[in-house]
């Protein structure tokens, strides 16, 4: 069995960076309103893997009761700053922001949207793997963690647990750009088991814990768990780790997994904004 180590392939990868990052010098601005606890620890790995790769960063921490008016100024302060190659604003928002999501993301210049969750970035993956200049943090570290352990896509079925815009629909999209043949399932799928039996490879990303069960799974098959929970034996994943590591052939750990190579991801996005504004890269 293999591990798909997130902390090893990430590491590569901002390795594989730290040059660009020398040359480009670009820089990364993290916009936190609030202070949720799980958003603290995100940003303090996300700055963490900018000082491994010695990229400029900025960390704008935004008051609580901040208005929507006032966020969107913040946001249309870093679109005209041109030191700022990318930034992101970190979920989630507080409760009287919530809702606004879409306007916020909307906001974001498309050449600086680092996080890929607006609908330009989001259209792009629809044309091929070419176009994936700015894909979601999360589906493109999925694909490259993949790739780190050379896990064939190709001629395999992957079926993906979870449809939400951030993971499930863009990293089906771009496992079809590698000619995988997808399936996604999400709550209202009947014979979900069925279908995940049948898959080469397994997406969970439905945000439930242990909900993918070894029965479920067939022999050899590759798994790749998005999810983190809490609970009182600790944390864990979408998946019962415990009882498919003896019968697939790959899965990735949580924690440890997709997590750091999200963050990397991050990072490459930031470089890969860069060459796009400076004009090295089409």
């Amino acid at each position: 069995m293999i591990l798909l180590d997130g902390k090893v392939a990430s590491a590569a990868l901002l390795e594989f960076l730290k040059p660009m990052v020398e040359t480009l010098n670009p820089k990364l601005v993290v916009v936190q309103v609030g202070n949720d606890p799980a958003s603290a620890s995100y940003i303090k790995q996300k700055v963490k893997s900018c000082e491994a790769v010695g990229m400029r960063h900025e960390h704008v921490h935004l008051d609580e009761g901040i208005t929507l008016e006032s966020l969107m100024e913040t946001i249309s302060r870093l679109n005209s700053d041109e030191d700022v190659t990318g930034f992101f604003v970190q979920l989630p928002l507080p409760k009287h922001l919530q809702g606004n999501e879409p306007d916020i993301i909307k906001a974001i210049d498309p050449k600086k949207d680092i996080d890929g969750f607006g609908a330009y970035n989001l259209g792009k993956l629809f044309l091929s793997k070419e176009f994936e200049h700015l894909p979601p943090a999360t589906p493109a570290g999925i694909i490259r963690l993949l790739e780190h352990f050379d896990i064939e896509i190709a001629g395999k079925h992957a079926v993906v647990i979870g449809r939400s815009n951030t993971v499930g629909k863009p990293v089906a999209i771009m496992l079809l750009n590698r000619n995988a043949t997808v399936s996604i399932c999400h709550s209202k799928t009947q014979g979900l088991e069925d279908i995940v039996r049948q898959a080469d490879i397994v997406i969970a990303a439905v945000g439930k814990p242990k909900m993918i069960t070894a029965d479920m799974v067939k022999e050899g098959a590759v798994v790749v768990d998005v999810g983190i929970h809490r609970t009182d034996e600790g944390l864990c994943g979408d998946t019962d780790f415990d009882a498919l590591k003896d019968k697939v052939s790959a899965i990735s750990p949580v924690p440890g997994g997709v997590g750091p190579m999200t963050v990397a991801s991050l990072i490459r996005n930031c470089v890969t904004a860069k060459e796009r504004q400076i004009g090295v890269r089409d």
